[in-house]
């Protein structure tokens, strides 16, 4: 039985969230608090699995009492978040501090739509990989850039312009995907990104990776053309697929039915991969719930592209990496902090023609 302490001044959203999680009969949900000082007594007297918290509270805003929580007493940690551009950044703060995921904040027209999401992400948190604060920091590797290609070798030149790199990525990917986006040098071919997202979370998360990164990232638009050295992540409402115009590569993005529950999917943009570039591509699956891109990343592999899927330990999440490995999909199993040199390896093979 998963035991949960529900964390939010709302009386309408507590009561939400309590019914939605006493649906499940794996879950039970232990008590509520109305703010981060009732919750911490609750947190001593009932010690729950996992805490679902508010982001915006009196007294003590939910960021403050996460970092708090993470640094004294780590646990799993669903947020609920507007999805507002506040939120948004609000959610990401929360994602950086320890917080395993996040649910929408519900309101009465949407507490219907609820049930089934916060279910599977308290029972994810309960399995995730959690530490203290201070220990993800001291553990965290250098930001080092891989060494990049030589643009005045006309063969690593033509590397650059003939190759793609494709991330996909869910639960714990905003983490993940800025410790290797930090990493990969400017001089790398370009990069597409399919992290599942909210559609008011992907622009600022998209700011916040080339922010950090020697790579020019930016949320993907429809028709742009794809350039070496820059980066495109999904927007969070649509698939992302790469296509040919002539000798051109462009972003094409797509409201086509959800696929493995998701938009953007994975799996479609790694279909549209082995159809622009096959065996010239390099496949990356990080952490993440569920199967989506795992079928995906084989596909690739087929085509004789490089795969790599991150590995369990690294994982906050060992959903999508994990199947991929069962399917015979992933080439390479590594570390979060050793794919981005595992990525440039593979770049730097001889052009496969």
């Amino acid at each position: 039985m998963i035991k949960v302490l529900v964390v939010d001044d709302s009386m309408l959203v507590r009561k939400a969230l309590s019914r939605a999680l006493q649906a499940d009969p794996e879950i039970e949900v232990v008590g509520t608090a109305a703010d981060p000082y009732e919750a911490r007594e609750k947190i001593k007297q009932l010690n729950p699995d996992v805490l679902t918290l508010d982001v915006a509270m009196p007294k003590m805003d939910g960021i403050t009492f996460l970092k708090n929580l993470m640094r004294l007493r780590p646990m799993p940690v669903v947020m609920v978040s507007s999805l507002t551009a506040h939120g948004a950044t609000e959610t990401l703060d929360a994602l950086a501090l320890g917080a395993f995921d996040y649910v929408t904040k519900p309101n009465e027209g949407s507490v219907g739509n609820l049930n089934n999401e916060i279910i599977l992400k308290v029972k994810g948190a309960a399995r995730a990989n959690v530490s203290p604060l201070e220990q993800k920091r001291v553990l965290k590797p250098k930001k080092t850039a891989v060494a990049g290609l030589s643009m005045t070798d006309p063969l690593e030149r033509a590397k650059v312009k003939s190759k793609l790199i494709a991330i996909g990525a869910s639960t714990g990917g905003t983490e993940a995907l800025k410790d290797v986006m930090e990493k990969m040098p400017a001089e790398c071919p370009p990069i597409v990104i399919s992290q599942h997202i909210p559609q008011s979370f992907s622009a600022p998360f998209a700011k916040r990776l080339n922010e950090i990164s020697a790579v020019n990232v930016k949320e993907a638009e429809d028709g742009e053309l794809i350039m070496p050295g820059c980066a495109y992540l999904a927007p969070g409402d649509d698939h992302l697929l790469v296509v040919r115009d002539g000798v051109n590569l462009r972003c094409r993005l797509s409201k086509s039915a959800p696929v493995n529950r998701h938009r953007p999917s994975v799996d479609v943009m790694y279909d549209s991969v082995v159809q622009t570039f096959g065996k010239n591509a390099v496949g990356v699956l990080l952490t993440g719930m569920g199967n989506d891109g795992a079928a995906g990343l084989l596909r690739l592999r087929e085509s004789g592209a490089m795969t790599i899927a991150q590995d369990e330990e690294s994982s906050v999440v060992w959903g999508m990496p994990g199947e991929a490995v069962k399917l015979g999909a992933a080439q390479r199993i590594e570390t979060l902090h050793q794919i981005p040199e595992r990525i440039m390896e593979a770049v730097r093979t001889t052009i496969r023609t």
